[in-house]
């Protein structure tokens, strides 16, 4: 992790949205020029790639408040109706962008396919077209190398996808130069075959855009490496003996994960909760992707236990009967711990020690009372223990 990627981890969601929005601001200042300009200059120079690009540099300025307004959407903090924050607008937002892509692709594809078969009765292309295109790619490829600094730095998936998505147009700009070249040149059905290309490279960036926010929006789970990285963060944290089902999954730029962790199945319940918290704030610490940590501590040597099973197991008030009938003879229990362990109950009971008579008074006693359980369906021992009482 770099030492950029940790600053940006760090930075506020106000921040993070209001660097966003001011990328996003120089976008549409460029997207705005250049979209009057190659409109303009495409309907009097007659090149239909370049009226072509110059719609695709109007769905830039659409992509670009959508940005502005998905940034700072996301940015409102969580709430009751959205605990975990508003940071998939940004995801929703990506969707959106990636669909309309896709139209204007397959709307400019379907136009240039027609317009081909009439290339000859079209009139022929002006000069100023081949260098307004040429400009378009400067202009375009300068405006990616600033949209991505941005997006990496800010970790922000919408800014990337918009640069992307900017680098692509300066990409399509490149065929249009050749295509009107082309057709300067006497092969007048280059600039039609050049608009055709553009379509297509808009339609597949749109479908790569909507494809990955789906498999965000349905909960794909992050990459191999990223999962290898939290687990070991997990089974660093002291007290935590082993990790399964740990899931995660994406939220715009950031993470969650759902994880059971195993510990020392006697351990207390406050224990527990303590190695959950350290597991969780070490995640944290070491993965500054992930947003939040649910860790379930499961109390077992034997995590292959149904849980349907667990379930089954009678609670300490239906146990109440049978504990009185098995601890009759014995001093009233200062305090009895219940183990619900691989299918059945292990049952810790606590007597002063003041009350016990009798050298091996312990032993004799497990020992009638091991003789007494047997045959009984849930609990499998019974552990006695000698306490003070307190004062």
């Amino acid at each position: 992790m770099t030492q950029a990627d940790r600053q940006a981890a760090q930075m506020t969601p106000a921040a993070r949205a209001s660097a966003a929005q001011r990328a996003t601001w120089v976008s549409v200042a460029v997207n705005l020029v250049m979209t009057a300009i190659q409109l303009v200059v495409g309907w009097l120079a007659h090149s239909q790639s370049l009226i072509a690009h110059g719609l695709h540099s109007f769905s830039d300025l659409l992509s670009d408040f959508l940005v502005i307004y998905a940034s700072r959407q996301g940015a409102h903090p969580a709430d009751q109706r959205h605990p975990y924050g508003h940071a998939r607008i940004e995801t929703a937002a990506t969707l959106v962008l990636g669909v309309a892509l896709g139209l204007i692709g397959a709307g400019i594809l379907w136009d240039s396919g027609i317009r081909l078969q009439e290339a000859d009765a079209l009139p022929p292309i002006e000069m100023i077209a081949l260098w307004t295109a040429v400009a378009t790619v400067l202009a375009k490829e300068g405006l990616y190398h600033y949209l991505i600094a941005v997006g990496r730095r800010l970790r922000s998936q919408l800014l990337i996808a918009n640069a992307l998505h900017t680098r692509a147009d300066a990409a399509s700009a490149l065929v249009v130069v050749v295509g009107i070249g082309g057709a300067l040149l006497g092969w007048g059905f280059l600039d039609l075959l050049a608009a055709a290309l553009m379509g297509f490279m808009i339609l597949r960036m749109g479908g790569q855009l909507a494809w990955g926010a789906t498999k965000e929006l349905i909960d794909t789970g992050l990459d191999e490496a990223s999962v290898v990285a939290i687990r070991q963060s997990l089974l660093a944290t002291p007290g935590v003996l082993g990790v399964h089902n740990l899931r995660t999954r994406r939220m715009a730029h950031q993470a969650l994960v759902d994880v059971h962790v195993l510990v020392d199945s006697h351990i207390s319940v406050s224990e527990g909760h303590c190695i959950a918290e350290s597991a969780r704030i070490r995640v944290l610490a070491e993965q500054p992707d992930v947003l939040d940590v649910l860790v379930h501590i499961d109390p077992e040597a034997e995590p292959a236990t149904e849980p349907a099973v667990l379930a089954s197991l009678p609670a300490r008030a239906e146990l109440q009967a049978d504990l009185q009938k098995l601890l009759a003879d014995l001093p009233p229990p200062q305090r009895i711990v219940l183990h619900y362990l691989g299918g059945g109950i292990e049952v810790e009971v606590y007597v002063d020690f003041a009350q016990l008579t009798g050298d091996g008074f312990l032993a004799r006693t497990e020992q009638a009372l091991k003789e007494r359980l047997a045959g009984h369906p849930t609990i499998r021992a019974i552990h006695l223990n000698a306490c003070a009482l307190p004062g």
